[in-house]
């Protein structure tokens, strides 16, 4: 089913997760041990993060060694388990960054054959290494131009004419939509512009960068309906689990963490700070529950814990969600 569908045709708001895949070299024993925790909850889907390469520096016998790596490969094989063994909707994460379109059309064709009909077409982070592109081949300047090429397939129009049994896809695409807005972005009004010509080119839904005051959200949330965007805006929510997190979270995405929670955290003994993050997430829950929003999204990486904790908190069923 189509992520819009379940908001459509959900009675009450619901709860998804966003995992990320294991690092190059790992097996999926630990993405197994989440699922199996986080399906109980029954999600409508689980999104998976995609990533391109990037550079490593690696001491060898022969000195350092600059080597382009993707760290975590996956994204594919995990989809095919979620979408086949648990019976869940997959949502991978499409990239601007570190594909070509061709690339792009070789993936949104893998995912076509497993059954999956979801994706979420981001523009990605900058890993710092700028793949080369080869001769004959083209890359998108933005995740707008990405989700023209996703609506282009799914109107049958692909990059080759010769392509063999080229039909329409039917893929439903979110985009992504920054409460802080983009950290490139001059101010919030010119994010929210970026964030309409998304939907306008055929993106149905919008989940959000994480955020810690919910403030944040239902202000994006006005701006982006005066504006005319009217498509279901899904608030992602990250809880904070370690102190290390105070400084990691605001320096790679950008958000802004409320002083009193800094103050709470900072004072916190260590065994002590994942409570407080789980406190913390919980009143946010309830808030935006009492204010009907569509979902909740959760960010939860690789660690099923604080999710337990949280859904616990909450009284969340694991047969009513």
């Amino acid at each position: 089913m189509k992520v819009i569908e379940h908001f459509e045709k959900a009675s009450e708001p619901l709860i998804s997760f966003e995992l990320i895949p294991p690092k190059r070299g790992g097996d999926i024993k630990n993405v197994l041990a989440v699922l199996e925790e986080i399906v109980k909850y029954n999600p409508p889907f689980i999104d998976i993060t995609s990533h391109a390469a990037e550079v490593i520096y690696e001491e060898t016998s022969d000195g350092i060694k600059k080597i382009v790596k993707r760290k975590r490969p996956g994204t594919l094989g995990i989809c095919a388990l979620i979408q086949n063994k648990y019976d869940i909707d997959a949502v991978p994460h499409i990239l601007v960054k570190g594909f070509t379109r061709e690339e792009t059309e070789d993936f949104m064709i893998e995912l076509n054959y497993l059954g999956i009909d979801n994706v979420l077409a981001i523009r990605g982070d900058d890993s710092g290494y700028d793949k080369p592109v080869p001769s004959g081949r083209s890359t998108h300047r933005n995740s707008i131009d990405l989700v023209k090429q996703i609506m282009d397939m799914n109107k049958g129009k692909y990059l080759e004419d010769s392509l063999l049994d080229a039909k329409a896809t039917n893929y439903c695409v979110g985009v992504g939509g920054y409460p802080e807005k983009h950290f490139e972005a001059p101010n919030l009004k010119s994010d929210i512009k970026v964030v309409k010509e998304k939907v306008d080119a055929g993106a149905e839904y919008v989940v959000t960068q994480m955020f810690f005051d919910n403030k944040f959200y239902f202000d994006f949330v006005d701006k982006c309906r005066e504006t005319g965007i009217d498509v279901p805006i899904i608030p992602g929510l990250k809880i904070i689990t370690s102190k290390a997190q105070l400084h990691t979270i605001p320096k790679n995405f950008h958000v802004t963490v409320p002083d009193s929670l800094v103050d709470e955290i900072d004072a916190a003994k260590t065994e002590d700070v994942l409570h407080l993050g789980v406190e913390w997430a919980a009143q946010q829950v309830e808030d935006l529950l009492n204010k009907d929003v569509p979902g909740v999204h959760f960010y939860i990486m690789l660690n099923s814990k604080p999710v337990k904790m949280i859904m616990d908190k909450l009284k969340i069923s694991k047969t009513n969600v």
